[in-house]
């Protein structure tokens, strides 16, 4: 399960209408790739249709897809939204990441 704070919600719910997405319909991928200094980094973007290997969630009335590899590193993960002074821009609050990176793109378990 992939959790969403109220202020994730309301950030995805904007950008998503702003790129033609509808949050009621639509969804949030979220995955997990090489990369990053820290070994992986999150991707985040907004998708209509959903493949044969991702797993559907709903919290917080947010409709997200991952796929099964992504999963693995995501479970219990909060997705949150920082507006404060070290900038702005979405957070992954993940249980299973041992070290993450300065500015929390990229993680390692």
């Amino acid at each position: 399960m992939i959790k969403v704070s109220d202020t994730a919600k309301q950030k995805v719910t904007a950008l998503m209408a702003e790129s033609g997405f509808d949050a009621s319909t639509d969804y949030v991928r979220v995955g997990v790739k090489s990369g990053g200094c820290s070994g992986l980094s999150y991707e985040l973007g907004f998708d209509k249709n959903i493949g044969d290997a991702d797993k559907i969630f709903e919290d917080n009335t947010v409709r997200i897809i991952v796929d099964k590899k992504s999963f693995l590193y995501l479970v219990g993960t909060t997705l949150e939204y920082s507006g404060g002074l070290n900038g702005k821009g979405f957070v992954f609050n993940n249980p299973n990441a041992q070290r993450t990176c300065g500015c929390g793109e990229s993680f390692s378990l």
